[in-house]
């Protein structure tokens, strides 16, 4: 079996977002760097599903030089290998990534054999853009089933799981195929030391691929509101205590 996992550099999920005054990218110049939380829990599937069943997992990226350190990343939480596209700072739009990505899958696979399952998040954590494995799905012509919650190996399939109201859709899609998934998929590892020591021998291939004419155009990103936080202070002293034990018995702690 191989898999491929796509991920992508995005600012840590955990930081302030600060957008650029034209409202087109994120301000990284306070932030540090990750994969997306989605693709996290992709790439964690990936590696339980070749521990299980045997094969390799690749992961790729598109992104500049700097992008090799997710790559290694990737890798000591149990990749075998990486592929990086190498670009300069400049976001490249949806349909330039897929563009990109199936000339590697295809490269890839003439080289090394078929690709039986290749995961992405189910969107970036920074341009939110949920496109790309679907068009990379539909220029390979495979399946692709997205926003999962549940993936597990069939006899020549992949089931996959929708979290809806009131349950779960399944469906089931025959390899190769292409899956997008949702954070919460699973619980992704911690790299050990020793983990992230091999990685640093593991291989990266890179190439530079020629970007093509943008065809999309993107009006401005936007950060949502968050809820506000409220505190109520109860009193001060032996005295709150009344007021403490209401609120228990309110919640029905107590």
């Amino acid at each position: 079996m191989r898999i491929l996992v796509c991920v992508k550099r995005v600012p840590m999920t955990g930081g302030k977002i600060v957008l650029s005054d034209d409202a087109q990218a994120i301000e990284t110049k306070h932030l540090g760097f990750t994969i997306s939380p989605h693709e996290e829990c992709g790439l964690e599937e990936a590696v339980r599903l070749i521990e299980a069943n045997g094969g390799e997992s690749v992961v790729l990226t598109l992104g500049p030089p700097e992008a090799e350190e997710q790559l290694r990343d990737a890798m000591a939480l149990g990749a075998d290998r990486a592929i990086h596209l190498v670009t300069d700072a400049n976001e490249w739009d949806p349909q330039a990534t897929a563009s990109a990505i199936v000339e590697a899958v295809r490269a890839d696979e003439a080289t090394n054999g078929p690709l039986d399952l290749v995961f992405f998040g189910n969107e970036a954590a920074d341009s939110g853009g949920y496109q790309v494995g679907i068009r990379v799905a539909y220029a390979l012509e495979r399946p692709v089933a997205t926003g999962l919650k549940g993936v597990a190996l069939e006899a020549g399939a992949v089931r996959c799981e929708q979290e809806v109201p009131g349950g779960r859709d399944v469906y089931v899609l025959p390899l190769p195929a292409v899956v997008t998934v949702l954070e919460g998929l699973n619980l992704p590892r911690y790299p050990s030391v020793p983990s992230k020591l091999r990685a640093q021998r593991k291989p990266v291939e890179s190439s530079s691929p020629t970007r093509p004419e943008q065809r999309l155009e993107k009006l401005r990103l936007v950060v949502p509101e968050t809820q506000g936080k409220e505190a109520e202070i109860l009193g001060h002293g032996p005295g709150a205590a009344p007021a403490v034990v209401e609120v228990l018995q309110r919640i029905g702690v107590a």
